[in-house]
């Protein structure tokens, strides 16, 4: 029944897998505080002429792949199919261009949505970690985004990785280029796939980001957009390799590096793992200097870039990298007989207020139910209460891996527990 089955390209996150989540949002949190970002949340969907306008209309996600329907207004509105465009349209809503720039924001585990088939980390909805820079112009900003995603990387453990870097140019100088791809082209059109013979008219720069086969083969011979920067943009582009080379930083020039959207400009980049096969772009982005005047608001210089999250915990899988599990509960308080039942309650509500991780048996078992279930919820002590117990004001203790008891005073509880879970657990 499709009722009990989730839509293609979508998957369930079960309460197993949460905690490998939590690992890889605790060290991007931690990791954008160090470097002055602050968390912002867009709407699950917008407008859909944001989306034709920034992202354009000669890519791949508005020509095939954004899910767009008319709302009960007759409004068109699409689920985003990236990050930037809505966070661009709050900084311009907001009016946060007349604020201290610049505006350094994050995003995480936010919801992406794109039609294509599900491939390996790219789900028909997926998540984004995403990092959004306006009002800094400067090549300075390009080498800390790169920088950040690093640091990312490296803080859950994915060892050092190799940023592959390029610049595509700005207005001044993109013509010139656009030309030369369209003479160059001009030569293949009977190789080139129909949305390409479209793209060579509308946009040639799209020709160079094509997945189809045969224009692939065309993209090596295709002349390189390092050759036509203007000065402006070439010196742009060496500041970058100087502030990347200070920060220690590895990278790779690739000028056949264009990026899917065609908001980018100057800078794009591309962090890429080899492991997880064809779809092995970890984390791209790039500069976006025009795109908050496109959407309404000042000439406002932008840079930011999009790491999927998925494939980021596909990648972890692939290097060996585990996430530690905190575990459930550290105490599970088993109850025996009826009028205990009343002093656990008690117990464990005072061990909660404690802060320590407890529960106790809401199914009414047996007592060797009740210590069987606390195994299998990993649980590290189980604290027994008896009518023994209730007589003589004490609980038994009991380390449940070494299988050592202690009978403890009843108020004495809390400070036993609070030591014991300060002793490594091996």
């Amino acid at each position: 029944m499709l009722i009990t089955k989730a839509p293609k390209g979508t998957q369930d996150l079960l309460a197993e897998d949460t905690h490998r989540w939590h690992f890889i949002e605790d060290a991007m949190r931690t990791v954008c505080a160090l470097f002055g970002y602050r968390e912002v949340r867009m709407p699950t969907f917008e407008h859909t002429e944001l989306f034709t306008r920034s992202v354009g209309d000669t890519t791949d996600i508005v020509q095939k792949e954004m899910y767009t329907f008319l709302d009960k207004g007759g409004r068109s509105v699409t689920l985003k199919p990236e990050g930037t465009a809505g966070v661009a349209r709050a900084f311009v809503e907001h009016g946060l261009y007349a604020k201290p720039l610049p505006q350094k924001m994050y995003y995480l585990y936010s919801p992406v949505f794109r039609y294509e088939r599900p491939q390996a980390g790219r789900l028909r909805e997926h998540h984004q970690f995403g990092i959004e820079v306006f009002g800094a112009a400067s090549p300075t900003a390009d080498a800390e985004v790169i920088a950040l995603a690093l640091n990312v990387l490296s803080r859950l453990g994915l060892g050092k990785m190799q940023a592959h870097i390029n610049s595509i140019g700005c207005p001044e100088c993109r013509p010139e280029y656009q030309r030369k791809l369209r003479v160059y082209y001009g030569d293949h059109r009977e190789r080139m796939c129909p949305i390409c013979s479209e793209r060579y008219e509308r946009n040639p720069l799209r020709l160079l980001d094509c997945k189809a086969e045969g224009c692939r083969a065309l993209v090596d011979g295709a002349p390189s957009v390092l050759d036509s920067l203007c000065e402006s943009c070439a010196d742009h582009f060496g500041r970058l390799k100087e502030y990347l080379q200070s920060l220690g930083i590895d990278y790779i020039v690739d000028p056949r590096i264009v990026r899917g959207l065609d908001y980018y400009t100057r800078t794009v980049f591309e962090i890429i793992a080899t492991e997880i096969g064809a779809q092995s772009t970890v984390c791209g982005g790039g500069r976006y200097d025009g795109l908050i005047s496109e959407v309404g608001g000042p000439p406002t210089p932008g840079i930011g870039f999009g790491m999927g999250m998925e494939r980021l915990l596909m990648l972890m899988e692939k290097r060996g990298v585990e996430a530690p599990d905190p575990g459930l509960l550290d105490v599970f308080v088993v109850a025996l007989g009826e009028p205990a039942r009343l002093e656990a309650v008690r117990t464990v509500g005072g061990l909660r207020e404690a802060g320590i991780r407890a529960d106790l048996d809401h199914a009414e078992r047996s007592a060797k139910a009740q210590f069987k279930f606390a195994d299998r919820l990993g649980c590290r002590f189980t604290v027994v209460i008896g009518e023994d117990e209730l007589s003589a004001g004490t609980v038994r203790l009991r380390e449940m891996a070494r299988s050592r008891e202690q009978c403890i005073p009843a108020d004495a509880l809390m400070n036993t527990l609070r030591k014991a879970l300060e002793e490594p657990y091996e």
